[in-house]
């Protein structure tokens, strides 16, 4: 593994996803919560502590950080959906909130159970998007792009896959 910090690579978003890629990223979406929990259920207290690289994240955090922003984009979604004035990202300290108290000491069941329900309602309002809901876009200062509701669902099943794969380096189970 050449490189640590974007072991699938880094955020790439489309012009345009089919109907099938939609279904391949809201699957992802779906998928992951199970992902992560199985992968969970034999961590130890020691495999909580690992990183992927020198000065990263830790598996106790990067799991927080999964659910946190899971409920993000979640709700980045709905205010798109119900706002129409939504025209920039709702931006979030990632940094910050990886230094919280309960991300670096409280047990990640809870942030899994999270991750889980969260998206499972995200899920099912991805999965009855119309065409036009699916077009509503935001721009992303920090990405300095603007992001259709496609995007940001490209986007998720991205981030999900990523910090998976973070987590995998940590274990030993990618190299």
């Amino acid at each position: 593994m050449t490189d640590r910090k974007y072991p699938i690579g880094p955020f790439a978003p489309q012009e345009s996803y089919t109907g099938e890629e939609l279904t391949e990223l809201i699957a992802t979406i779906e998928s992951a919560p199970s992902a992560y929990r199985e992968l969970a259920a034999s961590f130890s207290e020691e495999d909580l502590t690992k990183t992927y690289r020198e000065g990263s994240w830790t598996v106790q955090q990067l799991i927080h950080h999964v659910a946190d922003i899971h409920l993000v984009h979640f709700f980045r979604m709905k205010k798109a959906l119900t706002e129409p004035d939504y025209k920039e990202v709702t931006l979030i300290n990632m940094d910050g909130w990886v230094k919280t108290p309960e991300a670096n000491f409280y047990p990640v069941k809870d942030s899994l159970a999270a991750f889980e329900s969260i998206g499972n309602r995200y899920v099912y309002l991805a999965k009855n998007l119309t065409p036009e809901q699916l077009d509503i876009a935001y721009f992303h200062p920090v990405r300095q792009i603007w992001i259709s509701q496609k995007n940001a669902l490209a986007m998720s099943a991205w981030h999900v896959k990523h910090h998976f794969a973070h987590i995998e380096l940590a274990l030993g189970i990618l190299e």
